[in-house]
């Protein structure tokens, strides 16, 4: 479901970007013969306040996947930081840019919902899993050997690094679905559609890197 999101919600973006179109507009229409995603893709626009102003050197990005039997749509806000360059950076290289998420929303349809406070603290941990996958997890060989080795060498997200969640369940008399892994899909899709927004790129691999600039 992982990879699948994020290339089905990143080309849905890149849809919408060649109707000109609003990617959560584009979504919308495409969804009204699914009163449940429709639903979920509206609340989590709504909780975001999608189209609103926000601060100079931020973007968000939508996306939208059903997992497990729940329906999970996220929009995240980004920014870009440069970080001085390491001396390993190629020849003529002056900084890299990291990519900062500092708030996501997530709208959940998981049915009938039996606890939740648990749904919101799954939400919450599939973001930051997701976002260590979308942002720096990545494993190299060298020498037929894998280069990383704990997690000194293998990045996580950190404290620091985490953005505020703001989880909404959706009221649902379906029958209870997943919560344990919905909440990872969107993530990745919904970062790589806020870079796009912000810069023009459209970073079609993971993790999600900027070039040496």
């Amino acid at each position: 479901h992982s990879m699948n999101a994020f290339f089905a919600e990143s080309f849905m973006d890149e849809c919408a970007f060649a109707a000109g179109k609003d990617p959560y507009e584009f979504r919308l229409s495409l969804l009204q013969q699914h009163p449940r995603h429709l639903k979920v893709l509206e609340t989590v626009a709504n909780e975001s306040g999608w189209g609103k102003p926000i601060a100079n050197g931020k973007a968000r990005g939508i996306a939208l996947h059903q997992s497990f039997g729940s329906i999970v749509a996220q929009v995240a806000e980004i920014s870009l930081e440069k970080k001085q360059k390491p001396q390993t950076a190629p020849a003529g290289a002056l900084a890299s840019t990291l990519i900062r998420v500092h708030q996501v929303w997530c709208a959940i349809d998981c049915g009938f919902a039996v606890n939740p406070n648990i749904i919101a603290q799954q939400m919450e941990s599939s973001v930051i899993f997701g976002l260590s996958a979308a942002l720096f997890g990545e494993i190299t060989v060298q020498d037929g050997h894998i280069k990383q080795s704990n997690y000194h060498d293998y990045q996580v997200l950190r404290l620091e690094q985490a953005p505020v969640v703001h989880t909404t369940i959706i009221q649902s008399n379906y029958p209870p679905s997943g919560v344990g892994e919905p909440g990872t899909p969107p993530i990745a899709p919904a970062i790589a559609n806020a870079l796009f927004s912000l810069t023009g790129r459209r970073l079609r691999t993971l993790p999600l890197r900027l070039d040496y600039v």
